[in-house]
Formats: structure tokens, sequence, C-alpha cells
């Protein structure tokens, strides 16, 4: 009985430490993805003048914002817009970064950074977002507040 006793705490000793070890490496893994993910995030960062301003104007009307696409794979890319308009939308389109086509509810957008999203194509469209939430007006609706995080994400 003492024989069974020992072979059994020994195995149990065992899974332990195999437990433990396996823990121990997958979170190693999980602090590497998350240091890959704010390498990723640092070299996508750019800071965007929405236009060709004055001094004078720099001064006294310039507003600066952030702006974050999120594309369909899920990676994404962040800019810091400088800007003396007054909505989002002219300010992403006099820095290139959305183009679209009016409709009866103001701008659609189709192409955030270079990328074209067409629902009636493959299902997939560009939303507005402010702060992590879905915009109540279109982006050339919405009037920059500074502090605020606006995005465009594909769904």
């Amino acid at each position: 009985m003492n024989g069974i006793f020992k072979k059994h705490s020994i195995l149990s000793l065992v899974l332990v430490i195999v437990l433990i070890a396996a823990m121990a490496l997958s979170v190693v893994s999980c602090d590497k993805e998350d240091l890959g993910n704010e390498e990723t995030s640092a070299a996508t960062e750019a800071v965007i003048t929405s236009e060709t301003e004055t001094e004078t104007e720099k001064v006294e009307d310039e507003k600066t914002f952030d702006f974050t696409v999120v594309f369909v794979d899920g990676s994404s890319k962040t800019y810091t817009i400088k800007t003396t308009k007054t909505t989002v939308g002219e300010a992403l389109l006099g820095a290139g970064l959305i183009a679209g086509e009016d409709s009866q509810y103001g701008l659609y957008v189709k192409t955030v950074d270079g990328v074209t999203l067409d629902y009636n194509a493959d299902g997939k469209y560009w939303a507005f977002y402010v702060d992590g939430k879905y915009a109540p007006k279109g982006v050339d609706q919405t009037e920059i507040e500074e502090g605020k995080l606006y995005s465009f994400k594909a769904e």
C-alpha cells in the first residue's frame, strides 16, 4: 500500500510540475505577443497636417486629434491630425485619408487610408466611431473636439 501511495505522489508531483511549466510558457508567449503589438502600433503612428496653413492660422485655429483605422484583418494604424478645419470629415479629406461620394445622408466613405470597401461587392463597409462608440453623425457633420478619438473600422 505504501508503494502505491509513493507512485501516486510522484506522479502527482510530476503532473503539477508539467502544468506549472506549461502555464509559465503561455504567460511568456503572451508577453512577447503584446510586445510585438506595441512595436507594430508605434511603427504605424504618424502626424499628418490636413492642409497647408500659415503660421498665424496654426497658432490661433489649429486643432489636434487622434485618428485610428482598423482594417479587415484587425490590424490598425493611428494618426495624429493637425488641422484648422472644423469637421473631422474636412480634416481627413484634406489629409487624403478618406474618400467617398456624396449621398442624401452626407459623405459615404468608401476608402480609408487607401483601402476601398464596397458593401455591395464584398459585404464590408467603413464604420465611423467617436471614442469607441458608433458615431451619431456622419464624419462630414462631426465637429472636431480635441481629446476625442475618431476612427474608422472595417465591418
